[in-house]
């Protein structure tokens, strides 16, 4: 399983940006990103958010509870999803039924191409 640290230095090598860009961003020393890398250190939770934000990731992922960087990296899907939670259930219910149609339909049509 992929440890905080390796999740963060995957996460900072997919923005192309050196451990010294993140420092610089945070205003702390390029050591103490790679004592976080190499799980030396732990972060606390408000440094863990400011990483997360800065890599367009989630703590979740960076933490090891969501299996992918990108689930929830995209702002306006996040939104969406939100709004969706906060509907009735009967409305909630026919708007997944409606989204998982969707899907089917599509990755059908992405077979037989």
């Amino acid at each position: 399983m992929a440890t905080f640290g390796k999740r963060l230095r995957e996460c900072r090598d997919a923005k192309h940006l050196s451990q010294q860009d993140i420092a610089k961003k945070m205003n702390t020393s390029y050591t103490v990103i790679g004592k976080y890398e190499r799980d030396e250190m732990i972060p606390s939770i408000e440094v863990a958010k400011t990483l997360a934000k800065l890599l367009d990731t989630t703590v979740g992922y960076l933490l090891g509870e969501a299996k992918q960087a990108d689930t929830f990296k995209d702002p306006a899907m996040l939104k969406r999803l939100n709004e969706i939670t906060h509907l009735p259930d009967n409305d909630k219910e026919h708007i997944l039924y409606t989204i998982d149609h969707l899907l089917a339909s599509v990755k059908t049509k992405l077979a037989y191409k």
